[in-house]
């Protein structure tokens, strides 16, 4: 069955009881991985090192490097478990400032306290993407950035990575939500000296949990591979590079971030499924995008020039709202039709709104950012939605916001 194509049996069984779609359920896992799974655990042989070679793990990293055009790539516990790598590979000093947008996940910043660094937040406008004044006020001093391309909105790499050139210190990228993403031709990931993907549930690759590292510095990658749990002499079982885990042997913590092999099994056959999962995403994205664009009351921030989106999910600013109690108004009556829609700073504990990252202690006010996300919607849209079930999602909002408006 095609990814955009579905019976009416099965859509009626995936609905809410208002005729919502669910858009929480995961991608489905590829009937290829049930025998590939079946053979593991016959065998018992979960552990990426117990094969002398050829384990689904070492496997899964190959085929990843491959699609992303790098030289390293591997494969760890979560893309939490790459940041942190990548921050101890660079090899930063204890306290090293990294700038990181405002506007992320909580495991962000818990990546670079994990790594005995200070995040530095900086501001994000309404388009979602970094403020450039703010990061180049805040730059000198940085020991490294760290771009998180937060809900897959691509801040303007070209003028990031001019100022890190300029300035000599290393980026990373949290591409987490932009497995696909396309800058100036380029993927998503692969512009800074490491790159860091997610497979968790809500990703565009489903594995439950799980994450990758790339690189093409080869003593970055040695030194992420002992790092994640290589011990002894496991490194053996990675390509190359011989001589550099030799030198770093016993020379570093080891913090066993594996990933298993279940988890390869389960991965590697949505590898080939990815660029027609973007496609689908973006076609999706794009469609109920122009609907909601059409109100006065919704903004959908268009992509920049360089920017191929791979979205599986839409976010959009309420205009016109001046009272909480409005915005407020607008998620019940979302939600009396059917669809789960949140704004970011008016969901309570919600870990993308930077107040609540209460283990960094004293918080900048960022104010750009927080009015940002008081009024920013977020939407999960995945990639396997039909149009009618487009047609409803997007209905059901205009009717939302007419309601609280009066339009």
């Amino acid at each position: 069955m095609g990814m955009n194509r579905m019976s009416s049996d099965a859509l009626a069984k995936r609905a809410l009881p208002t005729g919502a779609p669910n858009v929480y359920d995961a991608e489905p896992i590829p009937d290829a991985a049930r025998a590939e799974i079946e053979r593991l655990l016959a065998s018992g042989d979960l552990f990426r090192y117990t094969a002398p070679e050829g384990a689904p793990v070492a496997r899964l990293e190959a085929e990843f490097a491959s699609y992303m055009g790098v030289r390293y790539a591997l494969a760890v516990a979560s893309c939490s478990a790459a940041l942190f790598l990548a921050l101890k590979a660079l090899d930063l000093p204890r306290g090293a400032r990294v700038l990181i947008p405002a506007f992320t996940f909580a495991a962000v910043p818990s990546a670079v306290v994990h790594a005995d660094c200070e995040p530095v937040l900086v501001e994000v406008g309404n388009d979602f993407r970094i403020d450039l004044d703010d990061f180049h006020a805040k730059l000198d001093g940085a020991a490294a950035v760290l771009i998180s391309h937060m809900r897959g909105h691509t801040s303007d790499m070209d003028a990031i990575m001019a100022a890190c050139e300029v300035c000599g210190i290393p980026l990373v990228e949290d591409a987490a939500h932009s497995l696909g993403t396309l800058w100036s031709g380029r993927k998503i990931g692969t512009l800074g000296k490491i790159g860091c993907f997610s497979f968790q549930s809500y990703k565009l690759v489903n594995a439950g949990e799980g994450g990758m590292f790339v690189t093409d510095d080869p003593e970055i990658a040695a030194r992420a591979v002992i790092m994640s749990g290589a011990y002894e002499h496991n490194w053996k079982k990675h390509p190359g590079l011989q001589n550099s885990f030799q030198h770093w042997q016993n020379k570093l913590p080891l913090y066993n971030m594996r990933m298993q092999n279940l988890s390869a099994a389960v991965i590697r056959p949505q590898i080939p499924l990815i660029d027609h999962r973007v496609l689908a995403g973006r076609t999706n994205h794009d469609y109920v995008a122009d609907l909601l664009n059409a109100s006065p009351w919704m903004e959908v921030p268009p992509s920049l020039p360089q920017e191929t989106r791979a979205p599986d999910s839409l976010q959009f600013n309420l205009r016109g709202f001046a009272a909480d109690d409005e915005a407020r108004a607008f998620q019940s009556a979302a939600a009396a039709r059917g669809i789960s829609v949140q704004v970011f700073g008016l969901s309570r504990d919600n870990a993308r709104a930077f107040w609540n990252w209460q283990f960094l202690g004293p918080l900048p006010e960022l104010p750009k950012t927080r009015a940002m996300l008081m009024r920013a919607c977020d939407l999960r849209l995945p990639a396997r939605l039909v149009r009618d079930e487009l047609d409803l999602i997007a209905n059901a909002l205009i009717d939302a916001v007419n309601e609280v408006k009066g339009g």
